[in-house]
């Protein structure tokens, strides 16, 4: 059992039957009544982020996780396919548990956190940033650079992203895969 003053971000907590994790939080010390703690949590089910008020001094209840490392192998009517890294064991997981799975790519290395007591699965953490190669898009003008303008793009994976107009079929580029949106063009 630990209290509000132990608190820290990426810590996991049971909170109304769900497992949540600090996303933010705050110490507030206002002038006149009691201290709290304004925190942000983001269910590792769901997805779904709320915000919550602990009055300080509370009881939260922690739980344990741990995290490994698996390499995405391929996806069928079961489930995504991972394997761990350390003891080659394939785990196959359901899909909602991935924020973005039109960006999973074969031989991506994700982060699986897993609930330490029951051994289950709770969500999958994706690299911040991947590199794929632009399978299809319209070929774009020469010269037409001045603006911010985008145009779609498939990649390698089937995905869709809005790119610059400058990128032509064949290119890599480099997607946030928290917002699957376009960072840059990488270099062959």
């Amino acid at each position: 059992m630990a209290t509000t003053s132990d608190i820290r971000k990426g810590m996991c907590i049971d909170f109304n039957d769900d497992i949540y994790s600090i996303v933010e939080f705050q110490h507030v010390k206002p002038g006149k009544g009691n201290a709290f703690v304004r925190t942000k949590l983001k269910s590792l089910t769901s997805g779904k982020v709320i915000e919550n008020t602990f009055p300080a001094g509370h009881n939260v209840n922690e739980v344990r996780v741990e995290r490994r490392k698996f390499q995405y192998l391929y996806n069928d009517e079961y489930g995504y396919h991972f394997m761990d890294n350390s003891t080659y064991e394939q785990v196959a997981i359901d899909v909602k548990l991935l924020e973005r799975p039109e960006l999973m790519k074969e031989g991506l290395e994700v982060d699986i956190i897993f609930h330490a007591e029951k051994e289950t699965p709770l969500t999958i953490e994706m690299p911040q940033y991947i590199v794929l190669e632009v399978t299809y898009t319209e070929p774009g003008l020469r010269g037409d650079t001045a603006t911010n303008t985008l145009k779609p793009a498939t990649v390698e994976t089937g995905a869709e992203v809005r790119v610059p107009l400058f990128i032509n079929q064949g290119d890599l580029v480099k997607i946030d895969t928290a917002s699957a949106s376009y960072m840059e063009r990488v270099k062959q």
